[in-house]
């Protein structure tokens, strides 16, 4: 079965086992268990259905493999001529997890 849920202000197309580099989800450790609501649409061939926008009782179930910080990124602000130069870092905090089950 296949699923498009929406975690963490991204739309994710998901199928049974498929694993995913999300935001991290607050309050979580690596083995939880986590259930995402937001399902915008499920099913597969003529069972498929979209909902307006969320798929009542429907929910997608998966469990956390990891926890981590993404790749740096530099964010690097320069006024020519003003002689001003400003480097920052950020790294962004990010949770990997496998899809379990879709019930819709």
């Amino acid at each position: 079965m296949k699923a498009t849920i929406r975690t963490q202000g991204q739309q994710f197309a998901v199928s049974e086992g498929d694993i995913l580099t999300v935001n991290l989800f607050p309050g979580t450790e690596k083995g939880a268990t986590i259930e995402i609501t937001d399902v915008l649409s499920a099913g597969e061939g003529a069972d498929f259905r979209v909902g307006t926008p969320l798929l009542a009782g429907a929910k997608v179930t998966a469990t956390i493999l990891e926890n981590k910080r993404g790749k740096k990124v530099i964010v690097f602000k320069k006024k020519k001529r003003k002689g001003h130069e400003k480097k920052r870092g950020h790294r962004q905090e990010l949770s990997v997890i496998k899809i379990a089950a879709i019930t819709a």
